[in-house]
């Protein structure tokens, strides 16, 4: 199974982001952080997915299968990665 790819967008003021973000890091798990105070136009593709316009989303790309998971939502985020508590 090839790895996923985790891509977080977030702001630097938002604590759920950075709850999501340190939970990652602490897990070992390679993302990549969207900042969208930096990448405003990042901010039309997380709407586009997610139908959101709050942060974090996170987007779990496995091969085809895409997950989108909005806030911080550890107990989906082990499911989808299938990581044990």
């Amino acid at each position: 199974m090839e790895k996923p790819v985790i891509s977080v967008f977030n702001t630097p003021n938002c604590p759920y982001c950075h709850m999501l973000m340190d939970y990652l890091d602490g897990k070992n798990i390679d993302y990549v952080s969207i900042d969208l105070t930096r990448e405003p136009d990042r901010a039309q593709e997380m709407m586009q997915k997610s139908g959101q316009t709050g942060v974090p989303v996170t987007i779990i790309k496995q091969g085809d299968k895409e997950d989108i998971i909005i806030g911080f939502d550890q107990e989906k985020i082990d499911q989808i990665l299938q990581l044990k508590s």
